[in-house]
């Protein structure tokens, strides 16, 4: 079984070909799937919202090593005596007090250490949900690209069968006028073209509404998107997928990596009921502002310092500390039945992606098969048709099979490239780091952690936020308009043979 690492190789190498080899023959300002893709990792609020997140979480660090360093606090006070006793003659009128504290945290009692602990294993498990935002948001990119390109092909196979059926009701009503055809095939023709337009209107909708999808998941309008290159090195069976799914899905990883974490937050719970010793130490200053009684044998003015260690034991806390672990026990028990159901979902996943993946497949063989078929059976019919031993309604239920075969033809082939690289997302194979994109440096979440890790500035801050990800209220709204040639499996000349339009051949016209 070939390992994760071979598996991205062949994955971005067969990216990378299967753009350039599509490159060589794309026009200009066609767009590939690498290059879709690149924008939606770029600039996909999605993304960008989590990326956000998993900087959030880096603070956690920052934040828990707090607690066990050095602090150092000043204290400033001016009190006025504006009642007096008349016998206490060393009583001043005010009184100002400064100090400066300074402590180190000795013992915690473990809570320090493992708060850091949790809140590392808390980073790892955010780089892992980011992965899997990642490869999410590339499957729902990838599913947008494809919706686009099949739901152009449908609408031009929809507008090619209003023509098609144009020219049966020009051939009927002509027919009709020299006798050679019923009113009723006339009305049989009328009834399908008004059908076919209705499809055709359904499926000019449901394009604009896949290039909308598209505009909110990469960010720009679909302009004359390529066929995607295929996609490499799938598994041989469910086994295989879920195998890897397993030991690379990054959802996974990142359920794995909080149930660690709850290990070290009942470590924190437990150290509430320890004892804790602080080392503290710091000078004060004094001064009575020259408000002492004349003749006072105090001085107006003085420092002091002091330094020692500070021991505190709980004793009795009303229950808090055993509330505080049995909650954090409740949610590791919690974070491990999440791992659970995480586990299921990606088994699920994997194998439900590769039953339609295959499905698809076999679909598609078959569809191929069925389209060629119904190809030499139209032009069969439409040949019968035109020697008197087929009607009208058989050459108009040829062209709806051919249809329906070509629909079902298009629809298996998106079907199969979403469902393939689906599978390929929930074996872990398809992150950013895998797919070699364009447009600049992947986005390292580290980088960031290792410049906040040990940072202790207390007045540090970053830049004013702003958005990263693109606004698409500028973006026209989109229409049906298709300008992509048919596959010339799909397509279908209009029969304009003299045979069909005039009935010629016919054996009442000999």
């Amino acid at each position: 079984m070939p390992t994760g690492g071979m598996m991205r190789g062949l994955l971005l190498r067969g990216l990378l070909g299967g753009a350039a080899l599509a490159g060589l023959a794309a026009p200009a300002g066609a767009e590939t799937l690498r290059e879709a893709l690149a924008k939606a990792y770029a600039s996909n609020p999605t993304i960008t919202g989590q990326r956000a997140a998993q900087r959030a979480t880096d603070e956690n660090v920052p934040i828990a090593r707090a607690s066990g360093l050095p602090g150092v606090n000043a204290t400033a006070s001016l009190t006025d005596n504006f009642l007096i006793a008349n016998n206490n003659f060393a009583n001043p009128e005010r009184v100002g007090q400064g100090a400066l504290n300074f402590s180190v945290p000795l013992f915690q009692g473990g809570a320090v250490k493992n708060s850091v602990r949790a809140a590392e294993t808390r980073v790892d498990a955010g780089r892992a949900t980011l992965r899997g935002m990642e490869a999410t948001t590339f499957t729902n990119v990838v599913a947008a690209y494809m919706n686009v390109i099949r739901d152009e092909a449908i609408t031009s196979l929809n507008q090619q069968n209003v023509r098609v059926l144009e020219v049966n009701l020009r051939a009927s009503r002509d027919r009709f006028q020299v006798g050679d055809l019923t009113r009723t095939d006339v009305a049989q023709s009328e009834a399908r073209l008004a059908l076919a337009r209705a499809q055709l209107q359904q499926a000019e909708a449901q394009l604009i509404s896949s290039r909308e999808n598209y505009i909110q998941v990469v960010g720009t309008p679909p302009v004359a998107l390529e066929e995607p290159p295929l996609l490499p090195n799938l598994p041989d069976s469910p086994t295989t997928a879920v195998g890897v799914a397993l030991e690379n899905n990054p959802n996974l990883i990142a359920a794995r990596r909080q149930a660690d974490a709850t290990r070290f937050d009942i470590n924190v719970a437990r150290a509430n009921r320890l004892p804790r010793v602080t080392g503290v130490a710091g000078p004060n200053y004094f001064n009575y502002l020259n408000s002492l009684p004349s003749g006072s044998p105090v001085r107006n003015s003085g420092t002091a310092a002091s330094a020692g260690l500070q021991f505190s034991l709980p004793l009795f806390q009303g229950g808090r500390p055993a509330a505080q672990v049995r909650q954090a026990q409740a949610q590791r028990s919690q974070a491990l039945e999440n791992v659970t159901a995480t586990e299921r979902g990606v088994i699920a996943q994997a194998r439900s992606a590769y039953a339609i993946w295959r499905s698809s497949q076999q679909v598609i063989a078959s569809s191929e098969t069925a389209v060629n078929a119904n190809k030499l059976s139209l032009e069969g019919v439409r040949a019968e048709n035109s020697v008197g031993t087929r009607t009208i309604l058989d050459i108009l239920n040829a062209e709806q099979e051919l249809l329906n075969s070509q629909v079902t033809l298009v629809t298996a082939r998106r079907d199969a490239y979403v469902a393939g690289f689906a599978l390929l997302a929930a074996m872990g194979n398809a992150e950013a780091r895998d797919l070699g994109l364009d447009g600049g440096a992947l986005y390292d979440p580290v980088t960031n952690y290792q410049r906040v890790r040990r940072r202790i500035n207390d007045f540090d801050s970053d830049p004013e936020p702003v958005a990263v990800s693109v606004t698409t209220a500028q973006t026209p709204a989109q229409t049906a308009a298709v300008s992509r040639p048919l596959d010339p499996m799909l397509d279908t000349p209009v029969d304009r043979s003299p045979g069909l339009t005039t009935g010629a051949a016919s054996p009442n016209r000999q």
